[in-house]
């Protein structure tokens, strides 16, 4: 059997943009089915072994960035040049929220509308643009642009904020935070004239940081003392000794001190680091590859914290990934990354070029891998379908990632949080640092991200052990009267004003009922509409959800629609028949989703009915 290419063709400017992203990459170790070596088919058998599947996400990317869409014609000279069937590669690019398969104008403004932002004035600006460049999707300076709204861009300490995307021979990205309706109309009128320039972003530490420079910082200390673009700025702080430590230490006593250390994972999970480590290092006989991935993929409405520690000190991670990399031998590594980050992509490739051609990464071949726009490949399995050029969709386990992850291979995957305390512990040794913190499983410093109802947003590293109400003060306090608290982000919980004694350690939150997640503070004033916010939140979950399992892909629009029945008054019977509904579509949802996406869907949609009485 075989499969159909279509007539369409792709134009010259396709080819080339196809062309070059391939004579970019990295070779493969297959060869791509030759142009023309098909008479209009694409042949099923002998894929395989051939194809270069693998280079499909950043070729879609770079057809992208070109044109402003994906064409059927640019669709099937990408199929044929990477040997994957079209339909398949047709299902993988309308996978992604980041890729058109509809013509669209090639300068597209970005706009948060996402919780955060909301807090922030996000739906007044929204309602400014339509006023001064007409209604969302709507083209607009000849057909040349249009704004369009966005979930949460990562941007939260900033909001509200806007990511405007100029595709184009020379592809310009430009962050606006904080964003105003004029400054946005003056960006997308400079993006279609030709006029944008190439700074992606202006940035003021101290408005992402407000701690930065204090001495008591780990996690954080380089932040606004060090040059994020030069390694020998960062070696002049202690860069690269933990490297060249672990280097004299060993890999099995680089492991022995991540597990003493008693790391648990940073990105919401809470896995032990070093047993990770250990289970992939206990294959190095194996004769199979191993891989390292730094899950880069932020995407939690109210997170930013990995975005400011890739943006600020990016040789930092690759620095652990390195140490990592060394003690569980991995030799090829990736960066698996939010493609609404361009900044810190653009420091990461720096970082990775710098590094490389002073020889710090010895064998260890790093690749920066940006994503689609799929909140869904923060979850692990989906980073390893998304890097291999397959629909980011998770896979059911076991096999566990460290047995078979990435190609079906041993594969380390830890998030940017998590690597960045990997050097502290290699130079203070793993005791040392399980004595910082509260002890039990709370060791360390943790990064928060406060954002919403706050006087000083931004990211704040502190000893675990503060309780909830101290970290709203060190943020500057609540601004105005306090009506609720978000732990978590969207897949996290709400929490009421008489909880903030609640001491901010996975031990402290379990035992409240609640989550530290990905370590979102997001504060709501009794100026906030909580019944607009959790429609919100079910209309991420719904767009979100990949659509694999059955429980996820009804469950997530049943649960809105039924918030949206009780937010117009329009129940079927009354609000306490809806709730119950709610409650039986949650239950399913949690109980048998595929990953963690539909089990935790209606976590703060549950919080807000039951704890804070949102409907009574």
């Amino acid at each position: 059997m075989d499969l159909h290419l279509t007539a369409d063709k792709a134009s010259t400017e396709e080819q080339a943009a196809v062309d070059a992203a391939l004579e970019k990459l990295e070779p493969s170790p297959g060869e791509a089915t030759p142009l023309g070596a098909t008479d209009g088919h694409a042949a099923s058998n002998g894929f395989l072994p051939r194809s270069k599947r693998y280079l499909l996400l950043p070729v879609l990317h770079a057809i992208q960035e070109r044109l402003g869409w994906i064409s059927p014609g640019a669709l099937n000279y990408a199929s044929l040049q990477l040997g994957v069937p079209p339909a398949e590669a047709h299902g993988v690019a309308s996978f992604y929220e980041m890729f058109s398969l509809t013509k669209k104008p090639a300068v597209v403004a970005h706009v948060c509308d996402d919780i955060a932002c909301a807090t922030r004035g996000a739906g007044a600006l929204c309602g400014e643009l339509e006023r001064t460049l007409g209604p969302a999707g709507s083209p607009r300076l000849g057909g040349k642009a249009i704004w369009q709204r966005s979930s949460c861009l990562g941007l939260c300490e900033r909001a509200p904020a806007a990511l405007l995307a100029a595709a184009g021979e020379k592809p310009r990205e430009r962050v606006i935070a904080p964003a105003k309706a004029e400054t946005i109309s003056s960006a997308v009128a400079d993006a279609v004239s030709g006029k944008l320039s190439d700074e992606i972003d202006s940035l003021y530490s101290q408005a992402s940081v407000p701690q930065a420079g204090q001495p008591q910082l780990r996690l954080m200390r380089r932040v606004g003392r060090a040059d994020p673009t030069n390694l020998e700025g960062y070696r002049r702080l202690g860069g690269y000794e933990a490297l060249k430590k672990a280097f004299e230490w060993g890999a099995e006593r680089v492991i022995r001190e991540v597990i003493e250390s008693k790391l648990l994972g940073r990105g919401g999970a809470a896995f032990p680091a070093g047993k990770k480590w250990e289970a992939v290092h206990l294959q190095r006989d194996s004769n199979r590859p191993h891989y390292m991935i730094c899950n880069a993929d932020e995407s939690e409405p109210g997170t930013f914290k990995d975005r400011v520690l890739m943006e600020e000190d990016p040789f930092a991670i690759i620095e652990a990934m390195a140490i990592a990399a060394f003690a569980t031998g991995c030799e090829q590594g990736y960066i698996y990354i939010r493609g609404e980050y361009p900044l810190a992509a653009s420091r990461l490739e720096n970082a990775i070029a710098q590094a490389k051609a002073r020889g710090l990464l010895g064998s260890l071949e790093i690749e920066l891998r940006i994503g689609g726009g799929a909140y869904i490949c923060g979850e692990e399995t989906a980073v390893f379908n998304s890097i291999e050029g397959q629909r980011g969709e998770p896979r059911n386990k076991p096999p566990f990632p460290v047995e078979s992850g990435v190609f079906k291979k041993p594969t380390l995957i830890n998030n940017v949080e998590t690597l960045a305390n990997i050097p502290r512990i290699i130079l203070e040794g793993g005791p040392a640092f399980a004595a910082i913190g509260a002890g039990g499983m709370s060791t360390g410093s943790k990064l928060f991200c406060l954002a919403g109802a706050v006087g000083k947003p931004g990211v704040y590293e502190v000893p675990f052990g503060v309780t909830l109400g101290q970290m709203l003060t060190l943020a500057g306090g609540v601004q105005g009267k306090l009506q609720a608290v978000l732990l978590g982000g969207a897949a996290g919980l709400f929490v009421r004003p008489d909880e903030l004694d609640m001491p901010l350690t996975f031990e402290g939150v379990r035992a409240a009922k609640a989550t530290l997640g990905s370590g979102v503070i997001v504060a709501f004033d009794d100026t906030v509409d909580m019944t607009d916010i959790l429609l919100r939140i079910a209309a991420f979950f719904r767009d979100e959800s990949c659509g694999q399992c059955v429980p996820c892909r009804v469950g997530t629009v049943r649960q809105e629609e039924a918030l949206h029945r009780i937010a117009s008054h329009r129940t079927r019977g009354s609000v306490s028949d809806e709730i119950a509904l709610l409650d039986e579509i949650g239950l399913g949802m949690k109980d048998a989703s595929i990953c963690g996406l539909g089990q935790t869907a209606y976590s703060a949609v549950e919080s807000a009915i039951k704890r804070l009485r949102l409907y009574e």
